[in-house]
């Protein structure tokens, strides 16, 4: 079951820490977990929702210790902008926006994160959403909304002005 979804569990938890390291961190716990409980894929009924489940909360549960530790992560930025052109700043802007949806994901509630970063993160429909998760589409989709509208709040600092 390693060999066959490590690859899946380690680019899920990736999109969501956004670091190798830690996404490999997620990955062994994923499945430490599973070779715990003893569980092997003939009893899970849909081994690759479970294990991209288990990703998507261990990847968050990583995220909240970091909030949990208070340390603010800074970036070594040069002293005077480089004659590079726009690139730099987008690229700069880019970076700190990923971090701040991973710090505003890790305060989520489980199920909205984790429908986001199903539908956002790994690309799937509002229908393949309720299927995997067992609800139905209609609750996908209002979940989709409000999380949208509760990122919305949190990342709106990083609205970009037209120019």
């Amino acid at each position: 079951m390693f060999r066959a979804h490590h690859g899946l569990v380690f680019r899920t938890a990736y999109r969501i820490t956004g670091n190798a390291a830690d996404a490999e961190d997620v990955s062994q716990t994923v499945f430490l977990r599973l070779l715990r409980r003893g569980t092997s894929a003939e009893v899970m009924e849909n081994e690759e929702s479970y294990l991209r489940r288990a990703a998507i909360n261990a990847a968050l549960d990583v995220m909240r210790s970091r909030q949990s530790d208070r340390t603010v992560e800074l970036l070594d930025l040069p002293a005077e902008p480089a004659n590079e052109g726009p690139r730099e700043p987008r690229l700069a802007l880019g970076l700190a926006l990923g971090q701040a949806l991973g710090r505003a994901l890790a305060q989520l509630k489980p199920r909205p994160a984790e429908v986001f970063v199903l539908r956002f993160l790994e690309g799937y429909s509002n229908p393949q959403i309720a299927r995997m998760l067992g609800i139905s589409q209609v609750l996908v989709a209002v979940i989709v909304h409000r999380t949208r509208q509760q990122l919305r709040k949190e990342l709106g600092a990083y609205r970009l002005r037209s120019v």
